[in-house]
């Protein structure tokens, strides 16, 4: 199978993908009502796209394409109040976070289709390991050439997106210690990580053959890396955030993505190089385990600093970027959530109160659904 052209795309436009966790009101564990939700969906108002995920206590949203913090977000907010109404028809509660705070993988079921399927054959019960919750963030940009590079670019500031987004500190009841215990399912998989370096698309063209070749990848969507190339809508993908708990600040991260990405394009601060992956799974692991108390170290310069202080200079040097964006909002939010705390640190605040597991889940579906 040949990969496809590239797409041309109108650089800097914005999607925005996120996965949510499906909840039984009485005692919040995940429901396996993906179904009943999506019947009670069809024929929504709005651009926005609603589908299944790989299990049926889940559910991914998408937007349409996007230019401006505003209307993304007003959106996502839109988008919230006609599923939150149809899910309490349901009786179904909605929640963001990277993964619920005490299921378990087994008592899963995959949805019926014939992908899903291929997936659960394919990789066993790391299938319903995958009971995870990200969002995603497409960017455009008008050539696969320019993809390629934007791509490794953005590889030094991933930490900041899995710090800033951490939504997932508790796993089948436990404490993991992590900010982020999401990305650890995702780096069971064998084609997760970082992309190859490659700077052009008919280098990654050459790659998508050989690995074709040898029956590991029937398609693009078998790649489950950190920020991948997709080539039937023009963009890039962000793929490290956790599912934040409201839409606020999902709308929040896709445009300081694209403030991020503007400032790359316009300024070539930097030409991206191998060697920026040395550090890459380190400054990775840090921002997963600490969150935005991690530290990172700058490929070029070898030094290292915390996430946080990394994080307020990138705002600086955008904020010129954010104001042509029309993204200011968006990154005085991105601001307070650097000093305030991501949202694994709210959910272990309410542990610290000694509220029990459901009761955390059942706030956490309060503040999404409004």
């Amino acid at each position: 199978m040949a990969l496809e052209a590239f797409t041309e795309s109108q650089p800097l436009t914005l999607g925005v993908e996120l996965e949510l966790q499906l909840l039984d009101t009485h005692d919040f564990d995940l429901t396996p009502r993906a179904e009943d939700l999506l019947r009670e969906l069809v024929g929504h108002e709005g651009a926005w796209d609603v589908k299944p995920e790989i299990t049926r206590s889940m559910i991914e949203i998408g937007t349409s394409i996007q230019r401006a913090y505003l209307p993304l977000r007003d959106e996502l907010r839109d988008l919230r109040r006609q599923m939150s109404r149809a899910a309490r028809k349901l009786n179904i509660g909605i929640s963001g976070g990277g993964t619920h705070a005490y299921q378990h993988w087994s008592a899963q079921q995959i949805f019926p289709t014939e992908r899903f399927r291929y997936i659960s054959e394919l990789y066993g019960y790391l299938a319903k390991q995958f009971t995870v919750f990200g969002q995603h963030v497409h960017v455009g940009v008008p050539s696969g050439d320019d993809a390629m590079w934007l791509l490794h670019a953005l590889s030094r500031f991933v930490p900041h997106f899995i710090a800033l987004s951490a939504s997932s500190p508790f796993v089948q009841g436990v404490d993991t210690g992590f900010h982020s215990a999401r990305l650890n399912s995702v780096f069971a998989f064998p084609l997760s990580g970082r992309a190859p370096f490659l700077l052009t698309w008919s280098q990654f063209g050459e790659f998508f053959d050989k690995m074709t070749s040898t029956g590991v990848v029937q398609s693009m969507k078998d790649f489950y890396w950190d920020i991948r190339p997709k080539p039937e809508f023009g963009t890039i993908e962000l793929r490290v955030c956790d599912t934040p708990l409201a839409v606020d600040k999902a709308a929040a991260l896709a445009c300081y993505l694209q403030c991020i990405c503007r400032y790359l394009r316009e300024e070539r601060p930097f030409e991206p190089a191998e060697d920026d992956y040395l550090v890459y799974t380190f400054n990775r692991f840090q921002a997963c385990r600490f969150g935005l108390d991690g530290e990172i170290v700058d490929p070029k310069t070898k030094q290292r600093s915390k996430l946080r202080d990394d994080i307020v200079r990138t705002l600086a040097r955008v904020d010129e970027h954010a104001l042509d964006l029309q993204a200011l909002d968006a990154s005085n939010l991105i601001r307070d959530s650097v000093f305030d705390g991501n949202d694994a640190t709210w959910l272990r605040g309410l542990r610290r109160k000694t509220l029990p597991m459901p009761a955390i889940v059942e706030a956490a579906a309060e503040r999404w659904m409004g």
